[in-house]
C-alpha cells in the first residue's frame, strides 16, 4: 500500500539532520532548530547572516514570553 502524500513528507523530514547553527541545545542558546543543509546554506552568505540572527532574536523573545513555538520566519514559504 503506498504511502499518503502526508507520510511522504512527515518520512522525508524525519530523514533531515535537524540542529541548531550552533549545534548546541535550543534550550541553552536560544536559537532556532532548522535542517542542517538550511543552516549552511544561510551562513554562507551575509543575508542568510542577517536573516538567521533575525529568527534567533525572535525565538528568544517568544521564548521570554513563555511561547514554546516561535514565528521566526526562516521556513516561510517552504512547501511542506
Amino acid at each position: 500500500m503506498p504511502l499518503k502524500k502526508s507520510q511522504k513528507s512527515l518520512k522525508r523530514w524525519t530523514k533531515q539532520k535537524w540542529r541548531t547553527a550552533s549545534g548546541k541545545k535550543s534550550s541553552e542558546t536560544g536559537e532556532v532548530y532548522a535542517p542542517s543543509k538550511t543552516i549552511k546554506k544561510l551562513k554562507s552568505t551575509k543575508s542568510g547572516r542577517a536573516k538567521l540572527a533575525a529568527a534567533n532574536r525572535k525565538k528568544r523573545a517568544a521564548t521570554r514570553k513563555g511561547k514554546q513555538y516561535a514565528k521566526h520566519g526562516l521556513h516561510k514559504g517552504k512547501k511542506r
